[in-house]
This record gives C-alpha cells, structure tokens and sequence, in this order.
C-alpha cells in the first residue's frame, strides 16, 4: 500500500532540506507528528522515535540519504512496517516536493486502510506547511 502527494515550493532545495534537518520541529509543519527525535543529525543510519499526534512512539531509522535531495526514514513495529520517503527535486518554479509513505507486513492489510485515509487527509496540510515556511524563509 502507497500515498503519495506532492507540491512545488518557491524554495531551493538546500532551504527546504535545512527544515527537514530540524527534527525535533517537525511538529511545527506536519500536524501529524507530535514529536520527533533522532540519536544525533538527519544522516545515513541515524535512529530515533517519532510519536505521531493520533498512536504510539515507534522506533524510526534513516535508511536513505542524499544530501539536500532525500531521506527515506523506516519504522517497524512487529509484523508492520512504515517507509517515509521525502524526495526534493530541482524545477522551474522551484523545487517539487514528494512525500511518499508504503506500508507493507502481514499488519498492512489490517492497518493500511485507515492509514491511507489519514494520510490522504494529512499529507496535504503537511506539505501546504512546508510550502508556507520554506518560502518564508526564502523572502527573509
């Protein structure tokens, strides 16, 4: 199972990479995240917790990384596992911006639906935040 959503922002890529790099503000842009938190930098490897506004803490691991491009962050919870990837790709009117989240696991079946609908709901907002702070920080 896969969401995926995406926008263009008025940023560079390096600006809006900055506010991914804050991981203890992600709350501030994504209504989704009530904390976040990672055992040092956003890099290749880095682990953390992240608790979602509506569920539990779960472990989370930076499985991807490329410098101002992309991150792929992946939680697993017995039998269920959550892949979030953040793709920023130069254009343009500026950057596209893609959130990419998969669910796989024998749990995917039981829990993808009702994740898919918040997702389809969240995302959206999510993405709008970012928008809105990135070019913000461009116009400062």
């Amino acid at each position: 199972m896969k969401v995926e959503h995406r926008t263009i922002i008025q940023a560079r890529p390096d600006t809006i990479f900055a506010i991914y790099s804050d991981v203890p503000h992600w709350h501030t842009w994504d209504p989704d995240t009530r904390h976040a938190s990672l055992d040092g930098p956003l890099r290749l490897g880095a682990t953390g917790k992240l608790t979602p506004t509506k569920g539990r803490t779960v472990p989370m691991r930076v499985t991807e990384f490329v410098t101002g491009r992309s991150f792929t962050v992946e939680s697993r919870i017995p039998l269920f596992r959550m892949v979030f990837e953040h793709e920023l790709t130069p254009c343009e009117a500026g950057t596209e911006v893609v959130h990419r989240v998969t669910f796989s696991g024998l749990l995917s079946m039981v829990l993808g639906p009702m994740l898919c609908r918040q997702l389809n709901a969240g995302l959206p907002i999510t993405l709008g935040n970012l928008k809105q702070l990135a070019e913000a920080r461009t116009a400062a």
